[in-house]
């Protein structure tokens, strides 16, 4: 009965938070979720990436605000994790949590706005900035993590730039390790999207 109910918490709250980002104006796609016999649900045999992509290859196109939609979504997948693409509304800047934190420290004391913040188990902090937009100029762009694809992520333990044709795993998706993906400052329709190069300043001390 307690496992009923455990499940039964955390398929309202993934679907309710998918909700909840699209009313913000950020679109959602379904992700895949930890496997109950190896770390990722899809079909993948050593997924680099378990329970952190979108469960379709073309999410791209499939992201979504509209909430009938997602509830159609998570209602097929309950346990589905919640991915937000990114390049659209927001980049993602996504740093060791070690950097991070002392990257929060230092913004704090200079009184600099950091913007939403969340992390990723006890590895790593995602960091929500303005969008670069889509420039004229193609060389303009920074590619997601630093020359990567968002399915290298054990490739680059550095910093990442998540931004056009990338996303990240979003709160309060569920991680393999049990772990779940959590704010630490959560976004608010208040909250201002802080300029990435302001951050990076900091980040990359």
């Amino acid at each position: 009965m307690l496992a009923v109910a455990r499940y039964s918490r955390t398929k309202n709250r993934l679907a309710d938070a998918a909700r909840s980002y699209a009313r913000h104006g950020w679109t959602v796609v379904a992700g895949a979720s930890a496997g109950a016999d190896r770390a990722c649900s899809c079909d993948r045999i050593g997924c680099p990436d378990p329970a952190a992509h979108p469960v379709s290859a073309a999410w791209g196109i499939q992201a979504t605000t509209d909430p009938e939609t997602l509830t159609r979504w998570w209602s097929h997948r309950p346990t589905a994790n919640v991915i937000l693409p990114t390049g659209r509304v927001f980049d993602v800047i996504d740093v060791p949590a070690t950097r991070g934190q002392a990257a929060l420290a230092a913004m704090t004391a200079a009184n600099i706005p950091t913007g939403p913040v969340a992390k990723i188990g006890e590895d790593r902090l995602l960091f929500f900035v303005a969008t670069r937009g889509n420039p004229a100029d193609e060389d303009e762009w920074w590619s997601c993590h630093l020359d990567s694809t968002p399915e290298t992520i054990a490739d680059n333990p550095g910093m990442r730039w998540h931004c056009r044709d990338s996303y990240v795993v979003a709160p309060p998706s569920t991680l393999p390790t049990g772990r779940e993906v959590t704010w630490l400052r959560p976004p608010t329709p208040t909250t201002p999207l802080p300029d990435p190069l302001r951050l990076l300043e900091f980040l990359a001390d």
